[in-house]
């Protein structure tokens, strides 16, 4: 491509924009053919390994704050669990039952597998080895991790108690031999077999101890005990095997090992289900009994107890993964807690935007006067909160109308529906029970909501509704007026502080009325027809977005200007990736910053030599889906089509969820989501990554031509306004202006 961005440094606060900025072209990679029909395209489940590869390195970023480069660790462990809790066990299934359907790169699921299970050797010792030298630092900045060999005499006689009274009371050995059935296993269990020899008789035996979920992974010595400005800690499993002789009197311990186990943990429902939260209920039940497909032992894992686990748990060769260092690297988020603010990043809080407090809190009347976009988590979730709440306690409000998708187990939202309720306004609440890992939460939250008098629905059965969406009706001087939210992420009052996400605030009379018609679609079946604004999925969002690019792809061909530029989560949909490689054909710059999963394969002559694709990972988590298009004008510019979505670029997204496409017309919010958030996306040089052509991963360098800085969005965004919410009181010039500077990159 031939564009470069830069900020425009005479428009550049130097304490707040990082002036003079450059984000330079992906290095130079040899050339790559025309691909086959079969090689156009990455394999999905291999795309998402190289996104959690690039969350691994930031465990390696010297940059950061220790604990922070932990927690980064501990998430790439989260991730590979769940990853292969569903993705895997997905295609395990399918490999049983003899299912060939190839993937999108032309895989079948056993080719998947075996090219899996390569990459998770080699995933899970580096995460051994990242972890093994953030121990070492740890231990230097006083913060130990001992083992059941490694304690200091003065913590011997206090873990010892903590032993006693707290872990051997709620801990039950179990023998394994033809007298005792062997235990179930929950998902993500952990375990400990020892082999024992009786001093009696010499009998060997094999016993059992299960760690129960109640109990943490980790145990830390009080400071008093360990030493002032020390914190010592130790697993639950190294304290029970430091103790185990207490456990076993008149016995020799031969040997003994940790293990763990993963189980297949989708979901499936019957389309024919007739009661749905009967149905999920049972569901949930049996994930926890789901088929093993993971084993984790330690590497010097006892022979003899190894082989009675594979055999009595079912677990295939291929599925078991020995490690010489930690098992469960998820389970350091337990150390990240640690009390020590100068290993973290500098606490951040976000903005209450200036616009709402001009209005005296206010929401409705701030709206009313002006469409706003909150842009998390740079700005506060509790403008969406008192957004609800101030509908709850309003006299004027008749109804509220709310999809929820995800809410956390502590709700202000939720709260929040069930007061207007009880002040008797008319509630709707959409609530999705297939909402991946938070069905058992979300049955909850239904309960509670229907026993307050919401009317709550469960939406469609064969697809999930995934929009988020909230609006109020409220009684006017001039009558009715609809107040809308529209989000790109949940109502999760957790996530809304380390995703970034965009909330859109309206009373435009238009969207109100397509919301309105979207929410009838889903608590009874009523297809909208004659839409003005919203495009929905699984109904026209797909259509509307191919509108859009073949437009780019007609400009270009007349020889007008042509640009797409999107920022979403994962790209995996072939119609949506062919669309944009004809773009790219015709001449279309196409710039895609993509966290996740992408399957395009960009950058290769005569299929996509004009797509660029960017993945940012950093302190916060990219999460808001937002698609523009020049439309016929210079980008990034005020002609420029732009719409905010809660769809990503895949299948289930555009066929399989209901999914909203919302129009940006206002011209303050257009240029903030166009010329302040995309824009800083495209500008990022130090947490971005670039995605060339043979599918590998690079950092994306400042050029240093010109004097020209590295430039870092999270940090922009945390040190300015955003152009909607920035209020009068504000002066224009507070928000450095971000511009694209034409010529050569790199």
């Amino acid at each position: 491509m031939n564009t470069a961005t830069s900020i425009d440094p005479a428009s550049a606060d130097e304490k707040r924009g990082e002036p003079n900025v450059s984000a330079a072209a992906p290095p130079s990679v040899p050339a790559v053919p025309v691909a086959p029909e079969s090689e156009a395209y990455f394999n999905r489940e291999l795309s998402w390994l190289a996104f959690n590869e690039r969350v691994l390195a930031e465990a390696c970023n010297e940059q950061y704050p220790l604990l922070e480069r932990l927690r980064f660790l501990s998430i790439s462990g989260s991730n590979l669990d769940e990853f292969m809790m569903i993705r895997v066990a997905g295609l395990v299934g399918q490999a049983q039952r003899g299912i060939d359907k190839p993937a999108l790169d032309g895989r079948s699921p056993t080719q998947q597998l075996t090219a899996i299970r390569e990459k998770l050797a080699h995933l899970s010792e580096r995460q051994q080895g990242i972890w093994r030298d953030l121990r070492r630092a740890l231990a230097q900045s006083d913060i130990h991790i001992a083992d059941e060999q490694r304690v200091e005499p003065a913590a011997h006689d206090w873990l010892e108690a903590f032993f006693l009274e707290e872990i051997l009371p709620i801990i039950t050995p179990q023998a394994l031999d033809p007298a005792h059935p062997f235990p179930f296993v929950h998902n993500e269990g952990m375990g400990l077999l020892f082999t024992l020899t009786r001093d009696a008789d010499s009998e060997q035996i094999v016993e059992m101890i299960l760690i129960p979920t109640a109990l943490r992974r980790f145990v830390r010595v009080p400071g008093d005990i360990a030493g002032a400005g020390e914190a010592v800690y130790i697993s639950i499993a190294s304290l029970i095997q430091r103790y185990a002789k207490k456990l076993f009197p008149g016995f020799t311990i031969q040997g003994d090992g940790l293990f763990r186990v993963l189980r297949d943990s989708d979901i499936e429902i019957e389309e024919e289900a007739e009661d749905l939260v009967r149905t999920f209920r049972s569901a949930i039940q049996r994930r926890r009994r789901g088929q093993v497909i993971q084993l984790e032992l330690e590497e010097d894992f006892d022979p003899k107890a190894e082989t009675i686990l594979l055999e009595q748990l079912g677990v295939h060769e291929a599925a078991v993964i020995k490690t010489d260092g930690m098992i469960g690297i998820d389970g350091l988020a337990e150390i990240v807690e640690e009390d020590r603010p100068d290993l973290k990043f500098d606490a951040y809080s976000p903005r209450y935007p200036e616009r709402i407090r001009e209005h005296d809190g206010d929401a409705f009347s701030a709206i009313r006067e002006k469409d706003i976009v909150i842009h998390h988590p740079y700005e506060s979730f509790e403008v969406v909160v008192d957004f609800i709440r101030q509908a709850a306690a309003d006299p004027d409000v008749v109804a509220i109308k709310q999809t929820l998708y995800r809410a956390g187990s502590q709700s202000a939202v939720i709260n929040a529906l069930i007061e207007a309720a009880e002040n008797g306004k008319s509630v709707t609440a959409v609530v999705e029970l297939k909402a991946r890992f938070d069905e058992e939460q979300n049955l909850k939250w239904a309960t509670k909501l229907e026993r307050a008098g919401v009317q709550v629905i469960y939406g469609f059965s064969d697809w999930k509704t995934h929009a988020k969406i909230a609006l109020v009706v409220r009684r006017e001087d001039s009558g009715f007026r609809t107040y809308c939210h529209f989000g790109t992420g949940n109502y999760h009052p957790v996530t809304a502080k380390i995703y970034t996400d965009i909330s859109f605030f309206t009373a435009d009379a238009k969207l109100g009325r397509d919301a309105a018609k979207m929410m009838n679609f889903v608590t009874g079946y009523v297809e909208p027809h004659e839409l003005e604004l919203i495009a929905i999925a699984p109904l026209n969002l797909r259509e509307e977005i191919y509108r859009r690019i073949d437009t780019e792809i007609a400009n270009a061909e007349k020889g007008k200007p042509a640009a797409i530029w999107m920022k979403c989560n994962q790209i995996t949909d072939q119609g949506m990736i062919d669309r944009l490689y004809a773009a790219s054909d015709a001449g279309v710059q196409v710039e895609l910053v993509v966290r996740g999963i992408c399957c395009l394969r960009p950058g290769v002559p005569g299929m996509s030599e004009n797509i660029r694709v960017k993945s940012i990972i950093g302190r916060f988590l990219e999460h808001s889906r937002i698609y523009a298009f020049a439309n016929g004008r210079a980008m990034p510019g005020p002609s420029a089509a732009m719409f905010i979505s809660s769809a990503d670029l895949m299948s289930r997204n555009l066929d399989r969820r209901v999914e909203s496409l919302i129009p940006i017309r206002n011209r303050t919010v257009h240029d903030q989501l166009l010329q302040q958030v995309l824009l800083a996306n495209m500008l990022d040089t130090e947490q971005s990554w670039w995605l060339h052509p043979d599918g590998s991963y690079s950092r994306v360098r400042a050029s240093g031509k010109n004097g020209v800085k590295p430039f870092n969005c999270h940090r922009y965004f945390m040190t300015n306004p955003s152009l909607s919410g920035r209020g009068g009181a504000l002066e224009a010039g507070a928000v450095p202006k971000l511009s694209l500077r034409r010529g050569r990159a790199g």
